[in-house]
C-alpha cells in the first residue's frame, strides 16, 4: 500500500532595494526592483536590440505590462484566449550601474512568451516557457555609464494556450547585484529531517558559487517575535553545503494557523559578510495515505481546493498583490484551503500570500507536452480547432523547466503537491490506445482508437522523466498528474510513475481503481461544483479531496461571441460572490451559512439550481422556486416575517433546501435553524424599485495601492437593484489617484475594458483603483445618467 510521509520545513523570500538577499525569489546578492522607466512597441523590428536604435518614438510604460488586455476584444480573433490579440513586442531601457559590486544580473518572474533579452547588443539568451522565471548574468557585457537592456516578446503565435495568457513582460522584473562569491539562484532551501513536539530537525542547502577558503555560513531561525530559537555556523567545503538546527518546541505551519518562522543565512569571508538570504520558513508534516487520504501535522483533513488561472478580468495577466490577497482571502472564507495553479508556475507573491493565509498549493508545470493539444478558435468545442502551442521547445526546455519551478517554489510551506502535467492524458488529444475502442469510457474524448495518432504509451516514459527532475530538487513532496483519460493512462506506466493520481471529472471509478489498484493514492484534480461530485469525496475516507474548476471566472476558453471567459468559477471576474459561492460554502464553511436564491418556475420539472441569485422581482402571482443553500441542520422560510414555507430538513441528496411559492412582493427571508429551532444563520432579499442613486464603498482586505472600489445601484430604499445594468462613469477629481480598471463580471461585455465608464452587472461595479504612495487624500465621483451621483475618500 503506498504511504507517502512527507516533513518538511520551506521558506520563501521578501523583496527589498537596500539590503543583502531580500530578493523576490533569487535567494542571493542585492536586488533593486527594475520596473520603471521603459519603453515599449508593438513591432517586429529586428534591429531595436542594438545600442543606437532610436525609440524616442516608443512608448513609455512601466513593468509589468501586458499589451494583449489594452486591445479591443475581435470575433476575428481567437475564442481560446477571449478573442484577445498576440503579435511581437519589444521593451527597451537604458540605465546606470550605481554599485560597485562585481556581479550584477538581471531577473525576470515571467515573460510570455519566446523571450529573448539582449544586453548593449549581445544576447544574454532565450526563453521560451512564459511562466518559468529566469536569471542572466550581466556582468561581462555592461560598461561604464550607459548601458541599455532590450528584450524581444515572440507571441505571434497568439492561439497558443487553451486560455487567456496575456502577452509582454507580465511580471516583476530585478537587478541583482553581488559579490563574486554568492549563493547560487534559488541556492538556499531548507527541510525537516524529523518534528516532534518537543523538537525539529532542520536540514538547511545553502549553494555557493565561487566557494573558498575561510568562507562561513551561518544559519539563524528566529520566530515571530524576533527571538532566536536555533542558530548554526560551519565552514563552506565546497559548493553544496548542508547545515543542521535543532528547534525546541516548535510551532507549525498549518492551514488554521499558518506560523512563520523567519530564518536567515549568511555567507561571510573572513568575518566580512558577502551574501545573505532572509526568509519566512513554515514547519509542518504531510502524510498520504492510499485508504485514509491525507492528513497535515498527523491531523486528516479533506483538501476543498479551487482551480485558478493567472488573469484577473480587465486587469489581464498583470495582478497586483492586493487583488490577489481579495481574492484568496474571499475563497479562504468561502471554506477553500487549497489552490491549484492551473496549469504553470503563477507568480512568487501568489504562493507568499498562500503561505501567510494557510492555502495549500498544487504546483503545476504545464499543460502539453511534445504534442498540440487542440485550442478552439471560434468557440469553446465549436468549429475547427487550431494546433499552435508550445510543443515545439518542449524536449530542449521542458526538464529545465520542471527543475526551475520546484527549485523556485520549493521553499514554500504551501506547496505541498509537484503536478507535472495536466490532461497530457486526453483520449486523442493526442495520444491514442487500442483500448479507446470497445471499452465503456464515461470520459470525453474525440473518437475511438486511432492507429495513426501518438501512442499513449509515450505519456509514462515521459512521466518518469519529469518526477526524476523533480526528485533531484525535492523528495519531501509528492509528485501527481491531472488525468483527463484514467482508463487510457491505467494502460501505460502513468499512474505508476507518480506518487500520487490526480483525476479529472472521474467521480464514478473512485470505487472500482480504488479497488483495483489498493495502494494507489486517489484525488479530484479537476472536479465539477456539482454535490455529487463533493459527496464522492465526503464519503469516501480514501479520496483526500478535490479541486474544483474553478475558483474565479477566467479570461480565455470562450464560447462562440460574444464571451470573454469561462463562467465556472466560485467568484466571478471582479472577485465578488456568485450564488455557487454560497452553495459551495454551504458544504465547506465551518461558520453558519444561509443564503436564498430565487427563479421563475417555466415547466413543470424538479430542478435545483447552485445558480440562483437573490433577486425578488417578478409578476404578481408567478409561481417561483425558493432555494435555500445553508449548512444548519433545518431552515425555513418567510415572507415579510410571516412563515410561507415550513421548517424543512436538510436534504443529503441535493445539498438543496427549496419551496415552490406564488410572488408576492415584499421581504424575502430565509432562516437555518438548529435542531431546536433557533436561528443560526439568515439571509433576506427584497422587492426593490427602480434605480436611483449610486453608493460607492471599500471592499478591501489590505491598504496597499491598489484599492478596490465597489460602486452600487441602489432604489429609493437603498437596496440594491439586482437586475439593473446602468453605466457608470468614474473621475478622480483629487489626489494622484488613477482608474487602472473598471470590471463588471458580465462575461458578455465585450467593451473597451479601459474606459473610464462601463455598465453595472446586476447592480454593481467594481473600479480598480491605483492610489500610488501619497499622502493626500484622493477623492472619486460616480455618475449614472438620471440617478444621484456618489464619492468616495479614500486615505
Amino acid at each position: 500500500m503506498k504511504r507517502y510521509l512527507f516533513s518538511i520545513v520551506l521558506c520563501f523570500i521578501a523583496i527589498s532595494a537596500v539590503a543583502f538577499g531580500k530578493t523576490n525569489g533569487v535567494s542571493f546578492g542585492i536586488s533593486s526592483n527594475f520596473n520603471y522607466g521603459w519603453k515599449f512597441s508593438l513591432e517586429a523590428d529586428s534591429t531595436a536590440l542594438m545600442n543606437d536604435y532610436d525609440d524616442s518614438k516608443w512608448r513609455k510604460v512601466n513593468l509589468p505590462h501586458d499589451w494583449s488586455i489594452e486591445a479591443q476584444p475581435s470575433p476575428t480573433l481567437a475564442s481560446c484566449t477571449g478573442y484577445l490579440p498576440g503579435g511581437i513586442g519589444w521593451y527597451r531601457k537604458t540605465f546606470v550601474v550605481n554599485d560597485t559590486l562585481p556581479c550584477h544580473y538581471i531577473y525576470f518572474e515571467g515573460v510570455y512568451n519566446r523571450s529573448e533579452v539582449y544586453i548593449n547588443g549581445h544576447l544574454l539568451g532565450k526563453r521560451p516557457n512564459g511562466y518559468i522565471s529566469f536569471l542572466y548574468d550581466m556582468t561581462p557585457y555592461l560598461k561604464e555609464g550607459e548601458n541599455t537592456i532590450a528584450v524581444k516578446v515572440d507571441h505571434s503565435r497568439n492561439a497558443d494556450s487553451r486560455w487567456y495568457t496575456g502577452s509582454g513582460i507580465y511580471r516583476d522584473v530585478y537587478m541583482i547585484s553581488a559579490q563574486k562569491s554568492h549563493f547560487a539562484q534559488w541556492g538556499v532551501g531548507y527541510k525537516t529531517k524529523k518534528i516532534t513536539a518537543d523538537n525539529a530537525e532542520l536540514v538547511i542547502d545553502a549553494a555557493v558559487v565561487n566557494p573558498a577558503k575561510g568562507m562561513t555560513i551561518t544559519a539563524t531561525l528566529t520566530d515571530a517575535d524576533g527571538k532566536i530559537v536555533a542558530n548554526k555556523k560551519q565552514s563552506v567545503v565546497k559548493e553544496n553545503n548542508d547545515l543542521v538546527l535543532n528547534v525546541k518546541r516548535p510551532k507549525r505551519w498549518n492551514i488554521d494557523k499558518p506560523y512563520l518562522y523567519n530564518l536567515t543565512v549568511e555567507l561571510t569571508e573572513n568575518g566580512k559578510t558577502i551574501d545573505r538570504t532572509t526568509m519566512r520558513a513554515g514547519l509542518r508534516t504531510l502524510e498520504f495515505d492510499a485508504n485514509k487520504g491525507f492528513a497535515i501535522n498527523g491531523k486528516n483533513i479533506k483538501v476543498k481546493g479551487v482551480c485558478l488561472h493567472h488573469d484577473a478580468g480587465v486587469l489581464g495577466s498583470v495582478v497586483p498583490a492586493e487583488v490577489w490577497h481579495r481574492r484568496l482571502s474571499k475563497l479562504k472564507k468561502i471554506g477553500v484551503n487549497a489552490i491549484r495553479m492551473s496549469h504553470n508556475p503563477q507568480a512568487p507573491i501568489v504562493y507568499d500570500l498562500c503561505d501567510e493565509l494557510g492555502l495549500l498549493v498544487m504546483d503545476e508545470a504545464s499543460d502539453e507536452w511534445e504534442f498540440p493539444k487542440r485550442k478552439w478558435v471560434t468557440g469553446w468545442n465549436h468549429g475547427t480547432p487550431a494546433f499552435q502551442g508550445t510543443f515545439d521547445f518542449f524536449e530542449e526546455w521542458i526538464e529545465r523547466d520542471v527543475t526551475d519551478m520546484v527549485r523556485r517554489d520549493r521553499n514554500h510551506p504551501s506547496v505541498f503537491l509537484w503536478s507535472i502535467g495536466n490532461e497530457v492524458d486526453y483520449p486523442n488529444d493526442p495520444y491514442s490506445h487500442p483500448i479507446l475502442d470497445g471499452s465503456k469510457i464515461n470520459q470525453p474524448m474525440f473518437g475511438g482508437y486511432n492507429p495513426d495518432a501518438p501512442r499513449a504509451e509515450r505519456i509514462g516514459e515521459i512521466a518518469k522523466r519529469l518526477v526524476k527532475c523533480v526528485k533531484a530538487v525535492d523528495t519531501s513532496r509528492p509528485t501527481t498528474g491531472a488525468m483527463a483519460g484514467v482508463v487510457m493512462s491505467n494502460e501505460t506506466e502513468y499512474p505508476e510513475a507518480i506518487d500520487i493520481c490526480g483525476y479529472n471529472y472521474t467521480e464514478d471509478r473512485y470505487q472500482q481503481d480504488h479497488k483495483k489498484y489498493p495502494s494507489r493514492v486517489i484525488y479530484g484534480s479537476e472536479n465539477g461544483v456539482g454535490f455529487s461530485q463533493w459527496k464522492a469525496v465526503r464519503d469516501n475516507d480514501f479520496i483526500f479531496g478535490q479541486f474544483l474548476w474553478t475558483g474565479t471566472d477566467y479570461l480565455g476558453e470562450s464560447g462562440r461571441w460574444p464571451s470573454r471567459g469561462l463562467g465556472t468559477g466560485l467568484l466571478d471576474f471582479a472577485s465578488l460572490e456568485k450564488p455557487r459561492g454560497r452553495f459551495r460554502a454551504s458544504l465547506w464553511s465551518d461558520t453558519p451559512v444561509a443564503y436564498l436564491g430565487t427563479y421563475k418556475i417555466r415547466r413543470a420539472n424538479n430542478h435545483l439550481s447552485i445558480d440562483a441569485w437573490d433577486s425578488w422581482n417578478y409578476q404578481q402571482g408567478d409561481k417561483i422556486r425558493v432555494v435555500a443553500y445553508t449548512n444548519a441542520p433545518f431552515a425555513r422560510l418567510l415572507l415579510n416575517d410571516k412563515e410561507i414555507g415550513e421548517l424543512k430538513p436538510y436534504d443529503d441528496e441535493t445539498g438543496i433546501i427549496h419551496w415552490d411559492i406564488p410572488f408576492a412582493e415584499g421581504c424575502l427571508k430565509v432562516e437555518g435553524c438548529d435542531s431546536n429551532g433557533n436561528v443560526v444563520a439568515e439571509c433576506t432579499t427584497v422587492t426593490t424599485g427602480t434605480p436611483y442613486s449610486l453608493n460607492a464603498y471599500l471592499d478591501d482586505t489590505t491598504d496597499g495601492n491598489i484599492r478596490h472600489v465597489i460602486v452600487e445601484i441602489l432604489d429609493k430604499d437603498g437596496n440594491r437593484v439586482v437586475l439593473s445594468d446602468n453605466e457608470i462613469e468614474c473621475e478622480v477629481i483629487s489626489g494622484r489617484a488613477r482608474i487602472i480598471g473598471l470590471e463588471n463580471g458580465n462575461n458578455q461585455d465585450m467593451t473597451n475594458f479601459h474606459n473610464n465608464r462601463r455598465r453595472a452587472y446586476r447592480g454593481r461595479l467594481l473600479a480598480y483603483v491605483n492610489v500610488g504612495r501619497q499622502d493626500s487624500q484622493v477623492e472619486i465621483v460616480f455618475k449614472s445618467p438620471l440617478l444621484k451621483s456618489t464619492s468616495i475618500v479614500l486615505k
